[in-house]
């Protein structure tokens, strides 16, 4: 009878996450995932089959335990430009108490690292940025009620490549204030094209 398992996959996946996200895929070798893990070779394979799948797994640890927790407020009914900020204010502060600079976005990291190259990891990455644009086209809307279907589906999309670019800029910020300017900056500059 084989001998049960000391982990989850989700705890598997939790601990790749932090190396992928700290490292890369391409700098993290299997022999790192052993040690990042604790898991053997044989048990990642058994798990996941190898390091690319526990990649791609990765992707769902993260939507469910740093995106959900902090994007969930622009997603909900209502939601606006108010709640954007909440959530970039969520993401700041969670990356000041985790170090700055920090490890950026790892969905981010991943679209300029192995997306390129990878059909599996763009979809997840275009699949993470249509979450991202359907929740700010929401807050567009709400926020400014006048300007028209296509503007908001502008705005949402520069919205969009602002968080992309934000998450990518905190790998060199040492101050989280800084990130907090530009964020307040941006936000003013979109509610100024309903006045």
């Amino acid at each position: 009878m084989p001998r049960p398992s000391s982990f989850t996959p989700d705890q598997l996946a939790d601990r790749a996450l932090e190396q992928f996200w700290t490292h890369g895929f391409y700098a993290s070798s299997m022999d790192d995932l052993v040690k990042a893990t604790g898991v053997s070779r044989h048990g990642i394979y058994a798990t996941y089959g190898g390091k690319k799948k526990i990649f791609l797994a990765c992707f769902d640890r993260y939507q469910r335990t740093v995106v959900t927790p902090a994007f969930e407020i622009v997603e909900q009914p209502g939601a606006d430009l108010t709640a954007v900020a909440t959530y970039f204010e969520r993401q700041i502060s969670a990356g000041d108490a985790r170090g700055l600079p920090g490890p950026g976005c790892f969905v981010a990291n991943s679209a300029t690292e192995v997306a390129p190259s990878d059909a599996d990891v763009m979809e997840q990455v275009m699949h993470h940025n249509d979450r991202l644009r359907r929740g700010f086209v929401g807050a567009v809307r709400m926020s400014l009620p006048s300007i028209d279907d296509r503007e908001v589906a502008e705005l949402a999309e520069v919205m969009l490549v602002f968080t992309n670019g934000l998450w990518s800029f905190s790998r060199s910020v040492k101050e989280p204030d800084t990130l907090r300017r530009a964020v307040d900056r941006f936000l003013h500059s979109i509610l100024g094209r309903g006045i």
